[in-house]
């Protein structure tokens, strides 16, 4: 990649890592479905007429305006509203990966290889070491819906994926579309239109520039940077930098919001990431240098001689070791 692309990436990977920061702020001014449906809001207008027209079906569009905008978003803002801290919120969010590959196993037919399948594992071992790490400072039924938050997240990653959008700014556009009404609607239930009316009257700088931010910068001008660089080069070499945004997201939220980030929660952090790095195929591992050794390691046992028996002049049986000599192990291939 060239240096400019390198440092627009880590850019991108700031600003989301960052924006959970932002929410936190956000969340003390607007009740949570209030706050999401503005960020969709504002996300989708004017923007909407100046990206032309959608270029998948609208099934797709609904179907992930639905999942992701009001289901995952909604269930974020609760959650986070409701005591989870945003930098573990920014970590956990990352176990998404892995629901994307199961929930791609039962629909899409896709089965991941044994590597992929341990960094499954990892990755959950990490959540594991985060809930007993939230479970000990924090409400768990907020940590219980990001889990659920990032299944829906998984969900959509299928959708998208048999949508197929050509255009990253086009397809998340349209799909903001989509969520504002539903969250509206559910915020005028249970958040009360009293509580919505008073966060409106009481709308400040602060609360504004978390809208603009959620909105033009992280969904609009971030998504558009990324899907430029899945235009530009192969998504295993894009891909990576998405690993950064717990990086930032943690960091953010220690130096801004003075959150303290234990023992425990590194080591969820190092178990996740490094887990979802394997199970999305972004460390590709070989076996073969290790086979060519075992191979060649059974080929010099089988060029010692074996004594002799002790009283028998029959025959040695035949060598079997090129029978026991393992096969090369396919390389396993990468997915987004």
């Amino acid at each position: 990649m060239r240096p400019a692309h390198i440092a627009l990436a880590v850019l991108v990977s700031a600003l989301w890592g960052v924006n959970f920061v932002v929410i936190d702020i956000g969340l003390d001014h607007f009740p949570p479905l209030l706050f999401s449906a503005l960020r969709f809001l504002v996300a989708a207008l004017p923007a909407v007429f100046f990206v032309g027209r959608p270029k998948v079906a609208w099934k797709w569009i609904i179907g992930v305006g639905l999942v992701l905008g009001v289901g995952k978003f909604g269930l974020l803002f609760i959650g986070m509203q409701q005591g989870m801290p945003a930098g573990l919120s920014s970590l956990v969010l990352q176990i998404q990966a892995v629901f994307t590959a199961v929930i791609a196993a039962v629909v899409l037919g896709e089965r991941p290889g044994r590597v992929r399948a341990a960094g499954m594992a990892v990755a959950v071992g990490g959540v594991a070491v985060a809930a007993i790490d939230e479970g000990t400072s924090g409400p768990m039924l907020a940590f219980g819906m990001l889990m659920l938050a990032a299944v829906l997240w998984g969900v959509s990653n299928v959708l998208t994926r048999q949508a197929a959008p050509a255009d990253a700014l086009n397809w998340m556009v349209w799909v903001s579309v989509v969520p504002p009404l539903p969250l509206i609607a559910l915020s005028l239930v249970f958040e009360g239109p009293e509580r919505d009316l008073a966060a409106l009257r009481a709308l400040d700088w602060t609360g504004a520039g978390t809208i603009v931010y959620v909105a033009w910068v992280v969904t609009v001008f971030g998504f558009g940077a990324w899907g430029f660089l899945l235009r530009s080069y192969a998504a295993s070499t894009v891909a990576p930098f998405s690993l950064l945004v717990p990086v930032f997201g943690m960091s953010s939220s220690a130096v801004l919001l003075g959150e303290g980030v234990s023992g425990l929660r590194w080591c969820a952090a190092v178990l996740l990431v490094g887990g979802v790095a394997l199970a999305t195929g972004l460390v590709p591992v070989r076996f073969k240098r290790f086979k060519r050794f075992r191979t060649r390691t059974t080929a010099a046992a089988a060029d010692v001689p074996a004594p002799a028996p002790a009283a028998s002049s029959a025959p040695l049986p035949a060598d079997t070791t090129a029978s026991r000599i393992p096969s090369t192990a396919t390389r396993p291939s990468l997915p987004r």
